[in-house]
């Protein structure tokens, strides 16, 4: 067998069927020659397992004898190290490009095991952040230099960073468990997040007047779609999260325990304690024939949180308060509950937040302070936006 050159594979002609030749120097490295005349460069080796594999390394004429070589030399010593190249190479091709793996996120792991909220959260940042950057990259390519640079592109957001970060890195997690990577290859390990600043913003008592006397003249008005008008109420005097209020259906409003009764917020199903300001706010937003309490742009569909957004906006530059945001009234109700003399665990009930929750088993927690923190909160976030004052609680009939 004589060394495999452009000469001698040149000399070799096509039979009736399939036949090898094998280069004199390399083991393991050879020609297939088809019937066709077509000469394709293939590396055999065995496995562990003692196994024999062929891998194809390229075409003849696409490939030379000594691009061929080099690339059968480093699929040999992959089997020395009792690796399998093949295998390897299947495996990448299985992995396709990160699109697919984007893909596969949302189906097997995000839509079945995350709030819908916050699989459309994913969806959005791959359709914006990672998609555009390493759609057609191939899973197993994308390199740590990869990573750091998608951060330095989004350093201008770096809260959007983080989450793309964070998002990039449970995705290619997922990719290792399943097979598409080799495990410890995470490449956003060691990349760094960029420091968040955690707001703490709450309102004053003018500047609550003041969104209160925009809110007032959106409505007489009817310039802004009365459901903003009515979330913002109802956030402002409850302290619930935007989704909880769009998404709030009458059946889960219990006027005769004087709460919400939320099967699925953030951190599980939770009651939310209401105030008098609050049950009249809701008295007065009945007889509307929909399910949802904040009726949307359609019946039966709840207000979307972008169109949310978009009006918030227009208010709150109305009401002149630049920096604010909607979550900030539910910091202002958590602020106040403090104020008013309230523990921590007694406002961590009140908002529904997550902490504390080792120290819940220890606390005897009873419904009537909830209520009567609620009340006197909601009162005062009602007069400060000189909404209906809190007059004496009226015993509300059964529905």
């Amino acid at each position: 067998m004589a060394k495999l050159t452009i000469r001698t594979i040149d000399a070799i002609k096509p039979s009736d069927r399939e036949r090898f030749v094998w280069d004199g120097e390399m083991r393991g490295f050879g020609l297939r020659v088809l019937p066709t005349g077509i000469k394709t460069f293939l590396v055999q080796y065995r496995t562990g397992a003692s196994r024999q594999r062929r891998m194809v390394l390229g075409h003849y004429g696409v490939l030379s004898p000594e691009e061929a070589r080099k690339e059968a030399r480093q699929a040999l010593a992959l089997v020395s190290k009792g690796k399998d190249p093949a295998a390897e190479r299947d495996k990448v091709r299985e992995a396709g490009t990160v699109t697919k793996l984007c893909d596969r996120h949302y189906t097997e792991h995000a839509a079945p095991f995350k709030k819908p909220s916050s699989a459309a959260s994913d969806r959005q940042i791959i359709e914006a952040n990672i998609k555009p950057n390493f759609g057609t990259t191939s899973v197993s390519a994308v390199t740590r230099a990869d990573v750091l640079k998608l951060r330095h592109t989004l350093r201008e957001t770096p809260i959007s960073a983080n989450r793309t970060l964070a998002l990039l890195s449970k995705m290619f997690n997922l990719a290792e468990a399943w097979g598409l990577r080799t495990d410890g290859s995470n490449p956003c390990r060691h990349v760094e997040r960029f420091p968040e600043n955690e707001r703490h913003r709450f309102y004053s008592p003018d500047e609550l007047s003041q969104l209160g006397g925009a809110l007032a003249e959106a409505e007489r008005t009817a310039i802004t779609h009365p459901g903003v008008i009515a979330a913002l109420r109802l956030l402002s005097l409850t302290g619930c999260r935007l989704s909880e209020v769009l998404r709030l259906r009458w059946d889960e409003v219990d006027f005769e325990a004087k709460c919400l009764r939320l099967p699925d917020a953030k951190a599980g199903a939770r009651s939310v304690p209401l105030g008098s300001a609050a049950l009249i706010l809701l008295i007065d937003l009945q007889g509307a024939n929909d399910p949802y309490v904040i009726q949307g742009m359609k019946r039966g569909q709840p207000l979307a949180i972008s169109y949310m957004e978009r009006a918030w906006r227009r208010l709150r530059d109305k009401a002149g308060l630049k920096d604010a945001r909607i979550h900030d009234l539910r910091h202002t109700i958590a602020t106040m509950a403090a104020a008013s003399g309230l523990n921590a665990f007694a406002v961590r009930d009140l908002l529904g937040h997550k902490t504390l929750a080792m120290a819940n088993r220890y606390v005897k927690r009873v419904a009537d302070p909830l209520h009567e923190a609620a009340d006197g909160v909601s009162g005062r976030v009602a007069a400060m936006m000189q909404t209906r004052a809190p007059a004496d609680v009226l015993q509300l009939r059964k529905r």
